[in-house]
């Protein structure tokens, strides 16, 4: 069973980072994800067994900045040379599993972030809501699949590394895409496999997938009686025209002139009635579907009701906090407010701008802006 490196790229979720102070001291927390249960990437099956016997090991790991390497050879996080290139006063922490999925934070210390080029990039990235992603780095068996259709192998006794944050590169520690070197524990080089994967491109794309399948289905399930409303009004519509059946003998074909005039009647009722079908199912759907329409309009109105409302609440709080002017705190946007409302309470963190003025004196981390 060769063992290889594997280096799982991810999208961190910077739109949900929040700010913290800790003994005394700023942090920014950076929600990220990586390995989902069973997931599939290059060939490799990930089995969620596997994963659950090992994703702990992500607790309290560094999060460096890239995948530190010492002379192109890969290196462990924890390695002090590692920690020496890569460190920007970030780690991994709160790693649990949740939905299949695993998932972690990234915590980092202001203070120590602003020291570096490298830390300042970070902050200024998540601070303008710029794609920032991680890449998890572990090293794993594999096992030959025989019988599977979807994957050649499957990966066995996990260990993890760290789970870096990445800014301007796509994953790969090395230029080289596929073999690299690896410094084990004893310093010793040994030649790995390199394996690049990416979650954007795999799980996530299978994740948005079965969430747009399931708001359909939900859809479907809340308006299942429109489809038999819209079917009736059509029938009704249409079955208006129908020529009524008439019962001839064989042996007496004759049509009487009455009877012809009748007949002709008919058909040409028919023949007016379908050059007018397009106009009666569409009056016909747009009867049936008013209702529907009627109490969705009516739910968005309600919606935004609550939303001006809480608008309003959170602009009065952080004015008078002191966190925000009135103007801009009314231009800035719901979603940022909430994440600034737990400030306005007594004894929380204040804004982050303060400590790095007084942590570095160049351009370094800044409030978030009124979009």
């Amino acid at each position: 069973m060769p063992q290889v490196r594997v280096n799982v790229r991810s999208l961190a979720n910077v739109k949900a980072v929040r700010k913290e102070k800790r003994n005394g001291r700023d942090v920014v927390i950076v929600p990220s994800a990586t390995l989902p249960d069973n997931v599939i990437m290059n060939g490799i099956l990930y089995p969620a067994d596997e994963i659950g016997k090992s994703f702990t090991s992500l607790n309290r790991t560094p999060a460096p900045l890239g995948h530190p390497t010492i002379n192109g050879k890969f290196v462990s996080a924890s390695d002090p040379e590692g920690i020496n290139l890569g460190y920007i006063g970030a780690w991994n922490e709160n790693v649990r599993r949740e939905g299949g999925r695993v998932f972690l934070d990234k915590v980092i210390d202001v203070e120590v972030a602003n020291r570096s080029e490298g830390g300042k990039s970070v902050l200024a990235a998540i601070e303008k809501g710029e794609a920032v992603h991680t890449s998890t780095g572990l090293l794993c068996t594999l096992d030959t699949a025989n019988d599977a259709k979807d994957h050649k192998h499957v990966a066995r006794n996990m260990v993890f590394d760290h789970d870096a944050i990445l800014l301007g590169e796509a994953g790969a520690a090395t230029p080289e895409q596929g073999v690299g070197m690896l410094v084990n524990a004893k310093g010793e080089e040994e030649e790995i496999q390199v394996i690049n994967s990416s979650l954007t491109d795999a799980a996530d794309q299978e994740i948005d997938w079965a969430g747009t399948r399931l708001v359909e289905a939900l859809r479907r399930r809340e308006n299942i009686g429109i489809w038999d409303k819209v079917k009736t009004a059509i029938m009704e519509a249409v079955g208006s025209g129908r020529v009524p059946s008439t019962n001839t003998k064989e042996d007496d074909m004759s049509v009487t002139d009455e009877q012809f005039k009748s007949l002709s009647d008919e058909v040409k009722t028919l023949s007016e009635g379908m050059g007018k079908i397009g106009e009666t199912i569409a009056n016909a759907v747009t009867t049936a579907l008013k209702p529907v329409l009627d109490q969705q309009a009516e739910m968005v109105a309600n919606q935004k009701a609550k939303d001006d409302a809480e608008h309003a609440e959170l602009v009065a709080k952080v004015v008078k906090a002191n966190l925000l002017d009135e103007a801009t705190a009314k231009a800035t946007p719901l979603n940022t407010l909430r994440v600034l409302a737990p400030k306005t309470e007594p004894g929380k963190a204040a804004p982050l701008n303060s400590a790095f003025k007084s942590g570095d004196t160049k351009p370094g981390f800044q409030p978030p802006k009124g979009e």
